[in-house]
């Protein structure tokens, strides 16, 4: 996936550069936009923790904490950590992920035959999260070796060829929803970065006259039935419409105000299931109505363009094309998750970065976060 090759030249080393220009270069705002984004994650945690007591051993928001301490030191150490490195690193990166998810193939826990999570030291840990952000690294790397093919049909397939095993794994988990944000980021990677857009259309094309097979073949029952009940879940108020009424309910009850943090009535009343993962935005909708979701949807705005500006001035190849990785599959994530929770897109199970509860999702993206920071660092001119 092409070899590490660094132009001393034209690359001014980070060790090299005084503290003021090291902190000229580094991206605050991508920091705070990050912060404002894990701060009301931590608020929807405190609001879950309230009844059972908020700091007590085992609480949401408790473990939240404990999530979050790693995440500023998984953060810290990428950013501090040479990004060129990981194309030298490419494809121990790609057996590292496909062992990943094997493994929690083979070990994994979860509820009716899922096998999703593996206990570590007493934590759940979701490797599909960290396997997005690992097949990003892949992707980028891959198309970094071919910068000067990006448009070809052969770089097209070799991407598809990448990330076919990835998706496969993810869905025998079964995990629809991150084998879906999978092939999200493989799209937004391949056209932000210049891949050709008549390949791409081929690419969909494909994927629309593969829906009937994957209907019958590869989706079971309860998929389906989550996948249809966005479009009349008053036909099932008690079965697979049930989450999607009381997601509404509460959204709707918000208003624009909201009814005030840990007042989500919804929620306390036990209406509302996984409120604090699939539809924590409908509990936030509840507390902090339209104007606490507003403040959210700006935030994830002003984010993404941070990630994007970060790639498009990025003196190579790698740093374009995972930005485009990172923006996409946050983008997707966004988009599907609030679709879900107002009744406009399948229930999927995708969780809303950031604020859903969750070590496994905060984490990665903590690491991406810090391998863009490293990006933006390892440019040959300081930019304020």
């Amino acid at each position: 996936m092409g070899a590490l090759r660094v132009e001393p030249a034209r690359v001014q080393t980070w060790a090299t550069r005084s503290a003021g220009a090291v902190w000229g270069i580094f991206d605050v705002q991508l920091l705070l936009y990050a912060g404002i984004l894990v701060f009301f994650g931590l608020l929807m945690a405190y609001s879950n923790s309230v009844g059972t007591g908020v700091l007590a051993a085992g609480s949401t928001f408790a473990r939240s904490l404990v999530w979050l301490a790693i995440a500023s030191l998984v953060f810290v150490v990428a950013a501090a950590f040479d990004y060129r490195w990981l194309r030298t690193f490419a494809w121990p990166v790609y057996l590292l992920n496909i062992g990943l998810l094997v493994l929690s193939r083979l070990v994994g826990t979860g509820v009716g035959g899922v096998a999703r999570w593996v206990t570590i030291f007493g934590l759940q840990f979701q490797f599909s999260e960290l396997a997005k952000i690992l097949m990003i690294i892949v992707l980028a790397a891959y198309l970094a070796s071919r910068r000067d093919q990006l448009g070809t049909l052969g770089t097209f397939v070799g991407a598809l060829v990448l990330a076919a095993p990835l998706v496969a794994l993810v869905l025998i988990q079964p995990d629809l929803g991150t084998s879906m944000v999978f092939l999200a980021i493989l799209a937004g990677t391949l056209f932000l970065s210049g891949g050709s857009i008549r390949w791409l259309l081929g690419f969909a094309g494909l994927g629309l006259a593969a829906l009937p097979v994957v209907w019958t073949v590869v989706l079971r029952d309860y998929q389906k039935a989550r996948l249809l009940s966005f479009l009349d879940p008053s036909a099932d108020p008690l079965g697979s419409g049930y989450h999607l009424i009381q997601s509404q309910i509460a959204v709707g009850s918000g208003g624009i105000f909201g009814k005030g943090l840990a007042n989500a009535t919804q929620a306390q009343t036990g209406f509302l299931p996984v409120q604090t993962t699939d539809f924590v935005m409908a509990l936030l909708a509840q507390q902090l109505g339209l104007i606490g979701v507003g403040v959210v949807l700006v935030a994830f705005g002003a984010l993404l363009w941070r990630i994007l500006r970060i790639g498009w001035r990025s003196e190579d190849t790698f740093g374009l094309a995972f930005a485009s990785g990172m923006a996409s599959m946050l983008l997707f994530q966004l988009f599907v998750n609030v679709g879900m929770v107002i009744g406009i897109m399948p229930i999927t199970g995708i969780p809303m970065p950031f604020v859903t509860y969750g070590g496994a999702s905060l984490i990665s993206i903590a690491l991406g976060l810090g391998i863009l920071e490293s990006i933006n660092l390892r440019q040959a001119k300081p930019r304020f």
